[in-house]
């Protein structure tokens, strides 16, 4: 086998010290607001210039995997996913760290995402040939279809009621359309200049979890509640790395998530992350407990946002069509070091390319041991008074707002969301379902907008987006998705209905 003949140049010194260097630089980088993978590795991509083209491509796969796994720490320590693909893993680590639960939260978090990491490699070592077309058969009407099944999760989505997470996702899917239409070019919602450009994911991000929870410290300090945050419970990493590995299901339902995400052009860890967590609740046999602290919805987020890291390397090692955003930028990497995907890259190229793979195989192992390292030192984070956690987190707001694309004027979005998702969360909406709307009403319009003009010139807009396998897979699991959120819907309303007889009852006999 190939890998196992160019492996030991991973373990080389100026390979290996790249490695370890990328794969910290990438957790602190991940970790910080508005820092997303995708910008982590764009801006790096300058040092790799006057490096060799092995070296080079280390750095950069240490910093995606890395990344990915890192935007969880700001996730679960204080309510702000480091980035979109983190968004579920809020969902359930946040209330894991306000129980005093942080460090065993991190625990699951690392040990997770490597295990999914390491299967997403060896799907992308194993199974690269026969993947080649099935990532070539997925179209704008494919596409389509996936952005729609991720929209059948957004009512489930953090939500104590359906109706409210709908209303939520689809406020999140009305901001998505401000700004020019992706295809056509007209000008929509544009009510001053300012949004001509519309609104970028990372700022909208930012002010729907960020500015909500900087409000709620500064009124609690109001309070006189300068104290800690929360207080901490020591867990053994060997306890937490037992459970985790037990737990087949949500390791299992991330893993195989985040594959097939991975090898859809486009779409991203966030919508893998999401996908996972909502299929993983609605399997489970305790769905009432997600979204308060269940460790397996930390569990299938995380392992499907790193399977999702080399799955989405099949189609651009292949083809040169990135799986994810984040691998649109590692193409760039690649084309500066004169390398072009295709066949011919693994046969030209053969040492470059596996050392970059064998790299990917051990940076999951680094992720985690340094992920599990620092996760002890989770509670110099929770040990910091309210205001000054409030001021720290504003400016990593408006730091990592800004630097997306030097414009005050996301600053002023990114405020404006925050302060009105303030006000919504106090009437039970979260903010979950908003940021899925934000993501997935691009992906389903443009595509849906693409695969019209196909089908006006071919056979119709019936037979391109409802006939042809995968497309009557994806509309069936977007059936199922629905049928499932309405029964569970009504059998938690039934179960409302008769704990409050059971209570009414209690209380009449009291009174008799």
């Amino acid at each position: 086998m190939e890998l196992l003949e160019y492996l030991p140049g991973v373990f080389s010194g100026w390979n290996l010290l790249i490695l370890i260097g990328g794969t910290v630089v990438g957790l602190l980088l991940g970790a910080t607001p508005g820092l997303s993978p995708t910008m982590a590795v764009a801006l790096l991509i300058p040092f790799t210039f006057h490096m060799e083209a092995t070296a080079g491509l280390i750095l950069l796969g240490a910093l995606y995997t890395s990344t990915v796994a890192g935007g969880a720490v700001s996730a679960i320590l204080i309510n702000i996913p480091g980035a979109p693909a983190n968004i579920a893993t809020v969902l359930d680590g946040h209330p894991m760290a306000r129980a005093g639960r942080a460090q065993e939260a991190l625990h699951y978090c690392f040990v997770s995402s490597c295990v999914g990491g390491l299967i997403g490699v060896a799907i992308l070592i194993f199974f690269t040939p026969m993947l080649i077309n099935f990532a070539l058969s997925f179209g704008p009407s494919e596409l389509f279809w996936v952005a729609i099944l991720g929209v059948t999760v957004i009512g489930s989505l953090g939500s104590a009621s359906v109706i409210k997470g709908l209303i939520a996702g689809a406020f999140g899917l009305w901001i998505s359309m401000i700004g020019y239409n992706p295809v056509i070019g007209t000008e929509r919602f544009v009510f001053v200049d300012q949004l001509e450009s519309g609104i970028s994911i990372i700022p909208a991000l930012i002010g729907l979890f960020a500015i909500p929870q900087v409000l709620q410290l500064v009124e609690s300090a109001r309070r006189g509640k300068r104290g800690e945050e929360f207080d901490l419970e020591r867990r053994p990493v060997r306890r937490s790395l037992i459970y985790n590995l037990r737990r087949f299901k949500p390791l299992g339902i991330g893993s195989a998530v985040g594959s097939f995400v991975g090898l859809v052009p486009g779409a991203g860890g966030q919508i893998a992350g999401l996908i996972a967590y909502d299929q993983n609740k609605k399997f489970s046999a305790r769905p009432e407990r997600f979204g308060k602290g269940e460790p397996d919805g930390i569990i299938a987020a995380e392992s499907a946002n790193n399977a999702m890291v080399g799955t989405s390397l099949v189609p651009l090692l292949t083809l040169g069509v990135p799986g994810s955003p984040t691998a649109a930028v590692l193409l760039g990497g690649l084309l500066i070091q004169g390398l072009f995907p295709g066949p011919d890259l693994f046969a030209q190229h053969a040492s470059v390319s596996w050392t970059f793979i064998g790299s990917l195989l051990i940076g999951q192992l680094l992720m985690a041991g340094f992920g599990l390292y620092i996760a002890r030192y989770s509670r110099l984070v929770t040990r910091i008074p309210r205001h000054f956690m409030a001021a720290a987190v504003t400016v990593l707001a408006v730091f990592g707002t800004y630097s997306v694309q030097n414009s005050f004027a996301d600053v002023m979005v990114m405020l404006s969301l925050g302060t009105l998702m303030y006000f919504a969360a106090n009437l039970g909406f979260s903010p979950g379902p908003v940021v899925l709307g934000i993501i997935l009403g691009p992906i389903a319009e443009t595509n849906f907008l693409q695969g019209r003009m196909i089908a006006t010139a071919t056979d119709g807009l019936v037979p391109y987006f409802f006939t042809g396998t995968i497309n009557m897979v994806l509309i069936g699991l977007c059936v199922l998705s629905i049928g499932y959120s309405v029964i569970a819907e009504v059998r938690a309303a039934l179960k409302r209905s008769r704990e409050a007889e059971l209570r009414a009852g209690a209380g009449g006999e009291a009174a008799g």
